[in-house]
This record gives C-alpha cells, sequence and structure tokens, in this order.
C-alpha cells in the first residue's frame, strides 16, 4: 500500500492507494467515531462489494446502514438526492454519523453532496470503485448533481476525510469503464507532467489488460498530480482549473446527448480532442502534437471527435460552463504537451472552427 497525502491544513487527508483494502478494517477505524456508519452506493456495485464492506465494518463493531441508488449519469439529480437524505433522518443519523461512498463518480459525487448538506455536514468517506474515481472525483472535495441545463451545476467543495482507493475494484469494472477512465488519467500527462505522458504512450496496453502493477503506478501518478493542485488552489480560483482540460466541450456533448449516453470520460476524450485542436489553431501546439495526442487516446479505444450537436448547441451549453467569467468563456487549452494554460483569448471564429473540424458525424460511442 502507497499513501499519499491532500496537504489542506487542519482539513488535510490521505489517500490509501493498494490492493484489497476493502478488507482491512483498521484503514477505517480512526475515522469511524460511531457505532453506526452510512454506505451509499449503487445497484451495480452492491451486489459486488457492498458486503465486503459491511463485514469489514462489523469487525471494527460498526453497523452498516446500507442505501443503495439507482445506477447511471441520469440519476444525478434531486430526486435521487433526496433518497440518500430520506434514508439518513429515516435511520436516525447524527452530524457525527459517517457517510462512506462506495462507486463511482456519480455515488461519490453524490454522496459527498449529501454529506455537505445534512445537518450542515457530517464525516464523508471516499471508497472508489472505478478508474476514473480512483484517479480524480474521490480526490478534491467536488460534490454536485446535474441540471438538465449543465453538468454539475449544483454542489459543494466538501473534502472527504479519507480516500480509501482499492485496485482490486477494477477486476470486475466494464472494459468501457476502464477505458473511460484513462481519458482522466492522460489527462495529467498532457496538463502537467510531460513524463507521465511518455510513459502512458509506453505503457498504455499495459494499462488496458489491467496489468497491476502498471495500474498501481497511474492511479498513484494521477492522485499525486490531483492532490498537489487540489492543495494549491482548493477551490479552483486558478491553477485547479487546468484540470478541466477537455470538459467545457465534453460536459456539452454528455448534456446535449442526454446525461449517461456518453460517459464521462468518453466526452472528455472527444473533448480533449476539440481542446487540442484549437490549441493548434491558436499556433500553440504543432499539428504533430495534436496527432500524437489523438494518438493516445485512440490507442486507449477512446473517441477523438465530438457528437454531432451543431455548433450554435455546442456554444449555448458551453455558456452555462462554471469558468465563464464576466460573460466570457475561458478555456483550458495546451501550450504544449505538458503544459495548459486558461485561457479567454480563443477568437469565436477559431472556437467553430474547431467544434466544425472535431465533431462531425464521425463522433460516436
Amino acid at each position: 500500500m502507497q499513501t499519499l497525502n491532500v496537504s489542506l491544513a487542519e482539513r488535510s487527508y490521505p489517500i490509501h492507494i493498494g490492493c484489497s483494502l476493502l478488507a482491512n478494517p483498521e484503514l477505517l477505524l480512526p475515522y469511524l467515531k460511531q457505532k453506526k456508519a452510512v454506505v451509499v452506493t449503487n445497484s451495480t456495485v452492491a451486489p459486488l462489494y457492498l458486503d465486503l464492506l459491511r463485514s469489514t465494518l462489523e469487525k471494527i463493531g460498526i453497523s452498516a446502514i446500507p442505501v443503495v441508488l439507482p445506477d447511471g449519469e441520469q440519476y444525478k439529480t434531486w430526486e435521487t438526492l433526496n433518497l440518500i437524505f430520506d434514508a439518513l433522518l429515516g435511520a436516525h443519523c447524527e452530524r457525527s454519523t459517517p457517510l462512506l461512498a462506495l462507486g463511482g463518480g456519480v455515488i461519490g459525487d453524490m454522496g459527498g453532496f449529501a454529506a455537505s448538506c445534512y445537518q450542515r455536514g457530517m464525516p464523508f468517506i471516499q471508497v472508489p470503485t472505478t478508474l476514473l474515481s480512483l484517479v480524480d472525483s474521490s480526490v478534491g472535495g467536488k460534490t454536485a448533481i446535474n441540471h438538465p441545463l449543465g453538468k454539475n451545476m449544483i454542489g459543494a467543495f466538501y473534502q472527504p476525510r479519507l480516500v480509501l482507493a482499492d485496485i482490486s475494484t477494477l477486476d470486475t469494472l466494464p472494459d468501457r469503464e476502464l477505458k473511460a477512465g484513462l481519458a482522466e488519467v492522460i489527462k495529467y500527462g498532457l496538463i502537467r507532467d510531460l513524463e507521465f505522458f511518455c510513459w502512458l504512450e509506453a505503457n498504455i496496453e499495459k494499462l488496458l489488460a489491467r496489468d497491476k502493477e502498471a495500474l498501481a503506478y497511474a492511479v498513484h501518478r494521477s492522485c499525486t498530480n490531483k492532490a498537489e493542485v487540489v492543495a494549491a488552489d482548493e477551490r479552483e480560483t486558478g491553477e485547479r482549473a487546468l484540470l478541466n482540460l477537455g470538459h467545457t466541450f465534453g460536459h456539452a456533448i454528455e448534456t446535449g446527448m442526454g446525461y449517461g449516453e456518453w460517459l464521462h470520460g468518453e466526452a472528455v476524450s472527444a473533448g480533449t480532442l476539440i481542446a487540442a485542436e484549437l490549441s493548434c489553431r491558436m499556433g500553440w501546439l504543432a499539428a504533430g502534437d495534436v496527432l500524437r495526442i489523438e494518438s493516445l487516446f485512440l490507442r486507449a479505444g477512446l473517441p477523438v471527435h465530438g457528437a454531432p450537436l451543431g455548433v450554435e448547441r455546442y456554444l449555448e451549453l458551453m455558456s452555462h460552463d462554471k469558468k465563464v467569467e464576466d460573460g466570457r468563456l475561458r478555456l483550458v487549452l495546451l501550450k504544449r504537451i505538458g503544459e495548459a494554460v486558461l485561457s479567454d483569448q480563443a477568437g469565436d471564429a477559431m472556437v467553430r472552427q474547431s467544434i466544425e473540424v472535431r465533431c462531425t458525424q464521425t463522433g460516436s460511442v
């Protein structure tokens, strides 16, 4: 097991990374101060790992209250969130009752948001079970639900007390979900870690084959990058916005196609290629760099063209992006591979051209 620390003064917390961590009660014990805990999960993950986690909690005298939600991005709504509150109130949970989010990014986001709201804040532990949540969404305290007009538009910054990153859970992850998670892994190389990007070029097939050593390295390196950025800019006033490479375009795809039609990582992959195309048109990336980026995403089995929503629909959806400031759309672009920048200098014509080039009828999942 390896342990990283997210340094946020009195709200700092560890990320434990390794295999079979769900079966280790000693890792959870310091964070469980009551004799009961709520475990929020979904209908896909529950049959796989709920009993294991409950058994682990029972070993340290903790009774688990399961809350099993429907699975899918389309359920990341107020209505589903209220099911968590119903369970918390029904079980007479207190402000000090811990909530464990067992699942992927949707469960982590909704569990964390519920924890931030219930009695104005209850202890929260992330137990991610997908590659995307292991390397990205479980770290950093972003919690949210979706709105029909925009993804993750209603939420809060609320840090967990612990992230328990059990790589063994990837054994049961569908191939499509594994590939979607690789989009966020590649992102770290593109925005700030050229050495890691080169490592991914040499080892992407190992990751697809679920080589444990390669996966452990990729998760650790990704979490290291994420932890450093979050420690420097917890509430995304500066550097943390760079973690959203491809997300402005990607969120437009997810919203425009209907939540759940494209997986988040698939949309981020296509969105990253739109951002790369725009970076090239602005004179930053060379055409060869765009091809190099495209090649890695293709080898990872990810889409490199966006959904054919039409330019006007993209621009309409992107106008709700959280990086819009004073009415100006700011985009995360690439100065070079390994260096991202937040810019509002891309002209409207270049943005339109980049969307047109990358969002043809070939864009599909």
